[in-house]
């Protein structure tokens, strides 16, 4: 006969044996789950780098590159070359990134013959000196090298080509070619006989820029932004914009350049550090340390007042027109003075109405960039009906004032008759 005391003991044994047992499917059904979240993550990071950007039809420019694909030396089979400083490169081939961009790859001799061995300096940025070339088509090029010294040009460079090879647009600049070879990392853009804006308005020696050029200058720049902020999928973020990434084609049209900081929209949440420079960076950015398509609506007003005073961020822009802003008409004592009595000051003032919403402290509250083109169309178009009421003015006048010499001539006629 079996005690009490032994069936509780038995009770107890199996309990605990259920107990483990069940415990045990719980761990490791929770380390399944875990495990194939991981991988879905992995899945789904590798996944954003691919997706596609879209070419808008009626705003995209012409692709250059394709001008230059048959001058382009590309051998599929040939292994990479690497280097200790070009540890990236260790992990992405050169034609692993050929076929991810679609941009031409060059050899770093043919870079070297079209630069007549880097002889002519057209400037000096963050990423390196950039070199004048020309291309055996006759095509006169931008070369772009990376400095030896740049810890953070890696990551730029793979961010321009990756960005530019998807990204075509007429008011950005386009990316041609680019060349890893013999441990040298170099890009190739279209040439820009102008410059940047930065050298047109602080450069006191170089023709001075109209009101009317900047008026479309302002314009282009919109234009440039809402196509990466409205017209790429996913948006694009640019997060360096300033005069210096602004440069000017030989008919003064303005494209954005300099991709190396910008980013696609995705809503990771993940922290990717201050970027950007200073002057020009939103206070929002700083303090949340999150950058949204706000925040290039930020650099973009900075940018405007640029246009509108000639005076540069580091030399105390903002606190120019933070006191101008107690006026109505403030924006008047600080306008360029090579513009004074040469352009529209009501004009001016609805510029800068512009500039001081894309200024503003929440980000909530700033317009959108589309906003912003459509109020800079504005202003123009009035500019436009101005012109034509002038004009039509002008007609009626000398038509009055033929009418006038036509009436006097017939009463000379009609004298002379009576005088006979």
């Amino acid at each position: 006969m079996v005690h009490k005391g032994d069936l509780v003991a038995i009770g107890i044994s199996v309990g605990l044996a259920l107990g483990i047992l069940i415990a045990s499917l719980v761990f490791f059904i929770v380390r399944w789950y875990k495990r194939r979240a991981h991988l879905r993550r992995c899945a789904n990071e590798r996944s954003l780098t691919t997706v596609p950007i879209r070419i808008n039809g009626l705003d995209t420019s012409t692709d250059f590159s394709a001008s230059l694909a048959n001058e382009a030396t590309l051998q599929g089979t040939e292994n990479p070359q690497q280097t200790s400083q070009l540890s990236w490169w260790g992990n992405h081939s050169k034609d692993q990134l050929a076929s991810a961009s679609g941009i031409p790859r060059y050899f770093y001799k043919d870079v070297q013959k079209a630069t007549q061995n880097f002889t002519t300096i057209l400037g000096q940025g963050s990423f390196g000196p950039v070199y004048k070339a020309t291309m055996p088509t006759g095509e006169v090029v931008a070369v772009k090298a990376l400095a030896s010294n740049s810890k953070q040009g890696e990551k730029e460079f793979q961010t321009e080509v990756t960005l530019l090879g998807r990204l075509h647009h007429r008011n950005l600049v386009n990316l041609l070619g680019y060349c890893v070879d013999k441990g040298q990392r170099m890009l190739i853009y279209e040439f820009m006989s102008n410059g940047s804006l930065a050298n047109l308005l602080y450069d006191k020696a170089d023709r001075v820029l109209s009101w009317e050029q900047r008026l479309q200058i302002a314009l282009d720049i919109s234009h440039g932004i809402e196509y990466l902020h409205e017209g790429a999928v996913p948006p694009v973020i640019h997060r360096d914009l300033k005069s210096a990434n602004i440069l000017l084609d030989r008919s003064m049209r303005a494209k954005v350049a300099d991709f190396g900081l910008s980013k696609e929209e995705v809503f990771d949440e993940r922290n990717s550090g201050l970027k950007g420079t200073y002057g020009y960076i939103d206070p929002a950015y700083i303090s949340t340390n999150s950058f949204t398509k706000k925040s290039d609506v930020y650099s973009f007003g900075v940018i405007i007042f640029e246009l509108i005073t000639a005076i540069h961020p580091h030399q105390n822009l903002m606190e120019y027109v933070n006191l101008a802003s107690m006026s109505p008409d403030g924006v008047d004592e600080i306008l360029d003075e090579r513009l004074a009595g040469e352009c529209n000051v009501e004009e001016v003032r609805e510029l800068a109405k512009i500039a001081h919403k894309c200024l503003h402290k929440l980000q909530r509250r700033r317009p959108s960039i589309v906003e912003v083109s459509q109020a800079i169309v504005k202003i123009r178009q009035r500019r436009r009906l101005t012109k034509e009421d002038t004009m039509s003015f002008a007609r009626d006048d000398l038509l009055r004032l033929a009418s006038h010499i036509e009436d006097q001539r017939l009463e000379m006629i009609e004298m002379g008759k009576e005088g006979d």
